[in-house]
């Protein structure tokens, strides 16, 4: 059943693993008109973020919530170098805005340094991904289905340090060009990292998989797996320590024996995007990037693809599915955000398709009549649905 007119005094299940008593503080919860700060990105972002909008205003009929719906204003463009693209002041000062304000950002696809400089400037070390095959894509899949049955796994990957967030130079020496990076973790980013991951884990099936490579990064592989097996000793849960390589193959031949895994940030990227597959495309993976405090950033998984930006060609699904995560943690509208899960599977079901989910028998359309698609579902849907 929908709710409508009102917004619950309640956080998403997964925010409330961020605290170790699950009690962030949500401004939003009283708010007739919660906040939505959009960032469009940019390649095919403005298509997808415009498909997720539609959906959302057919949710807003549907539940008689008007949300707060706020543009950046910021115009991506193009640079000659990908790494030139960073972010800036004003789409800074616009996310501080959106989120002291008990607000969400949904954010669709942008390149170079954006993301990992948004991460750090507002701490969002926690990057829940969730991966749960579609029944009704299958078909779409390169797996065997057999192998997908039952397959639910949570990937929280770290933000805060690692790789992405290391240094880096460029020097010329007698020999060459001379690239070097640095990059370090701290105890307490991984302990806290850890600690959620074990959270999660109590609550769902009780399996952790702390990912590292021992013989290649000893120091971080040591920290990673102290704190992870400490973390899981607490949460009374089962610690597996697995090499990322072994991680990645286990990913596509045995899914079904991962719960939640805890990952540094290059380890949790590769994951993330390997689970594309058992999706059956990146075009249907999401997450949400959260600090302490459950301000949270939502955003799809894969990249700008700027060669199919304009072509109406995008699969929506992600940034939709990113919509439907935003609405159930930051604001609590669980009920909301499952008619749009509902209404996305409806749609798959009765075979319509974007190019990259194609397959025997199905209807292959655009970004746009996808978008379509999936927001008269929505309505469809709740129409069927008794009222509260």
């Amino acid at each position: 059943m929908i709710d409508r007119g009102h917004v619950e005094a309640k956080q998403g299940k997964l925010v409330a693993l961020l605290t170790a008593n699950g009690s962030n503080q949500f401004p939003t919860a009283t708010n007739p008109r919660p906040k939505v700060g959009v960032i469009e990105g940019m390649g095919i972002g403005p298509e997808v973020i415009g498909a997720a909008l539609q959906v959302l205003a057919n949710v807003e009929q549907v539940i008689g919530i008007r949300f707060d719906v706020r543009h950046s204003g910021w115009c991506a463009g193009e640079a000659e170098d990908q790494l030139d693209w960073s972010l800036p002041d004003s789409v800074a000062a616009f996310c501080a805005e959106i989120l002291d304000g008990g607000g969400a950002i949904l954010n669709g696809p942008v390149g170079g340094r954006y993301v990992y400089e948004l991460r750090r400037r507002f701490d969002l070390f926690c990057k829940f991904v969730p991966v749960r095959p579609w029944p009704q894509l299958a078909g779409a899949t390169r797996i065997a289905a057999p192998r997908l049955r039952d397959a639910d796994l949570l990937i929280v990957r770290d933000n805060a340090g690692g790789v992405y967030q290391g240094r880096w130079r460029d020097r010329v020496t007698a020999e060459g060009r001379v690239a070097e990076h640095s990059f370090s973790y701290s105890e307490p980013q991984v302990r806290r990292l850890a600690e959620v991951a074990a959270r999660a884990a109590a609550h769902r099936r009780g399996r952790l998989h702390v990912i590292v490579k021992e013989g290649g990064v000893p120091g971080i592989s040591a920290l990673w797996r102290d704190a992870g097996l400490a973390a899981a000793r607490e949460h009374h849960v089962k610690a597996v320590l697995m090499n990322i390589d072994l991680a990645a193959y286990e990913l596509i031949q045995h899914p079904v024996q991962f719960d939640v895994l805890a990952a540094p940030n290059l380890f949790g990227d590769i994951l993330a995007d390997i689970a594309g597959v058992l999706l059956g495309s990146r075009g249907v993976t999401f997450s949400g990037n959260f600090n302490a405090r459950g301000q949270a950033v939502y955003q799809t998984n894969h990249g700008c693809a700027h060669d199919l930006a304009g072509a109406d060609t995008a699969n929506p699904a992600g940034q939709i599915l990113s919509l439907a995560m935003l609405l159930r943690e930051s604001f609590g509208l669980g009920e909301a955000a499952a008619l749009i899960e509902a209404a996305l599977a409806e749609a798959w079901r009765q075979g319509w398709r974007t190019p990259d989910l194609a397959e025997p028998g199905c209807r292959v359309v655009g970004t746009r009549a996808m978008a379509e698609r999936v927001a008269d579902q929505v309505v469809r849907l709740a129409e069927e649905q008794p009222h509260t």
